[in-house]
């Protein structure tokens, strides 16, 4: 249940930020044309941003250095007539579209509808997506990609799941009636979902709070045989109860959605631990709880309780992202960033908006004023890089080449919400800089062979599509996941 922050308190934040620290907060040098409530890395580099007014978006381009802070924008086509969600569930798949399903607010106005749409980033076009059967109501789901590349998506208001196949476009449930999967505990409302190394789903519950489960997700072939199992108490009460009683929804408002209360979001870190964040608690402060996955994925694994928020504060419905070098970006719901490193919860600068880790390792902050925010420490250990094992040595202007190696996707989603609003990064860019100009191109990257999170010493690929108006000549070559680059590659460019 997010809502965007007015200009007034935007500037009240920005009172703060002129602190003397060692990391830093620049306002881009281009403003975007409708604000940036929401962003998502395209994998031609470039950053899709959901304007303020819901139903535009607008495009951020680098520079031809590879800087954001001085990139420039441009219009995007706008949501399919009568679309203009806040709050849904959404992801960029392995083909490079976006996808955005349901939305807590449609043109304002509480509806939880069952919309949805498929952006185009070739052809700049939105296509509208039909929901699922049966879903009469969506609103603000949880969802993930998994590892073959499916959308998964839950119904807030019951138990049921479904998956979205990219190529046919149709949807398939999983499990039977409105039960949905097996052993499901709670519903599926205003949870967060995390996907793990070995290919499971992680949420912590809301309404049955301090539960937590685990999505076993069988592949296409099995979807009546897939099961939740139970990841353990967190021990912390990371959930909020809801302050509100019936909230209307429906044609006419015939039906009440009762909400279970908020939660914080949940990352998974490069040690394989998941750090998941509280709402506010009874005590004031939001809890924090860290998961150790076990060794096989139908065991519950085991949780810790972590460092509680400083400051009274807590993130429920906020955003987190993880840093190259390890540590959480948490944004509080005080207007403060915290960074976690494994022990402590520590208060960076102040700011407000979504967070988006960004192909440089900087953190793109979408809200009326767009900014960046530049951690300060930006090492990260060698085996956290991606690895290019075979390339093309010369490419070609306008053609497609496929590139292999070993942790292409990252080790982690790397970005987070309570609920909704998915902006996971967990897929390759391939970035190609000139060694003599020093100008900066990305190659657009399509057909992932797997959307899985640390996938270890596995071979793994992706395709890219030279830019045809790129430079020739002698160049390096990397592949970027989540703001971490391969060691790069040189190559020649016609």
């Amino acid at each position: 249940m997010l809502k965007k922050l007015s200009l007034a308190v935007t500037v009240v934040l920005l009172a703060f930020t002129s602190v003397s620290r060692a990391q830093t907060i620049q306002n881009l040098v281009h403003q975007p044309p409708n604000g940036a409530y929401l962003g998502f890395l395209l994998t031609d580099g470039t950053v899709m941003f959901q304007g303020n007014n819901s139903a535009t978006w607008s495009k951020l381009t680098p520079d031809s250095f590879g800087s954001y802070l001085n990139g420039t924008w441009s219009q995007l086509a706008s949501l399919p007539s009568g679309y203009s969600p806040d709050d849904f569930a959404s992801s960029v798949l392995a083909d490079g579209r976006v996808v955005i399903v349901g939305g807590e607010y449609n043109f304002g106005s509480f509806t939880l509808t069952n919309l949805g749409a498929i952006y185009n980033p070739v052809a700049n076009t939105w296509t509208s997506l039909p929901p699922p059967t049966g879903w009469d109501f969506i609103g603000d789901s949880p969802s993930a990609v998994v590892p073959d590349g499916k959308f998964l998506i839950g119904n807030k208001l019951d138990k049921r799941v479904a998956v979205l196949d990219p190529t046919s476009l149709t949807w398939t449930a999983v499990g039977t009636g409105l039960t949905g999967p097996a052993g499901k505990s709670d519903f599926n409302a205003e949870e967060g979902w995390t996907l793990l190394p070995d290919g499971t789903v992680l949420t912590c519950d809301v309404h049955d709070a301090p539960h937590s489960e685990k999505f076993i997700y069988a592949g296409t072939s099995a979807f009546r045989n897939q099961s939740w199992v139970s990841a353990g108490s967190t021990i912390v009460d990371l959930h909020s109860p809801s302050q509100f009683g019936c909230l209307p929804y429906g044609d006419h408002g015939q039906y009440c959605y009762y909400p279970p209360g908020e939660i914080g979001p949940a990352i998974l870190r490069p040690n394989g631990t998941v750090f998941a964040t509280g709402s506010n608690s009874t005590a004031g402060p939001g809890h924090t709880a860290i998961y150790t996955p076990p060794p096989v994925p139908t065991d519950p694994g085991t949780w810790t309780p972590g460092p509680d928020f400083p400051n009274g504060d807590n993130a429920g419905d906020s955003f987190a992202a993880l840093l190259p070098n390890g540590n959480v970006l948490v944004l509080g719901n005080s207007g403060r960033l915290y960074e976690f490193d494994g022990v402590n919860l520590t208060f960076q600068l102040n700011a407000s908006g979504s967070l988006l880790v960004l192909p440089t390792g900087q953190v793109i902050i979408g809200n009326n004023t767009a900014r960046l925010y530049t951690p300060s420490n930006t090492t990260y250990l060698p085996s956290w890089a991606p690895t290019i094992t075979n390339y093309p040595a010369t490419v070609v202007r306008g053609f497609t080449y496929q590139i292999f190696g070993r942790q292409f996707n990252g080790l982690s989603q790397a970005a987070a919400f309570g609920d909704e609003l998915e902006t996971a990064t967990n897929y390759p860019l391939v970035r190609i800089t000139n060694q003599s100009s020093g100008h900066v191109f990305y190659a657009r990257t399509h057909g992932h062979s797997t959307m899985a999170v640390a996938t270890g010493n596995a071979i793994v690929s992706t395709n890219f599509d030279v830019p045809a108006g790129m430079e020739t000549g002698t160049s390096s070559l990397v592949v970027v996941a989540n703001g971490i680059p391969s060691p790069p590659v040189t190559i020649t460019v016609k």
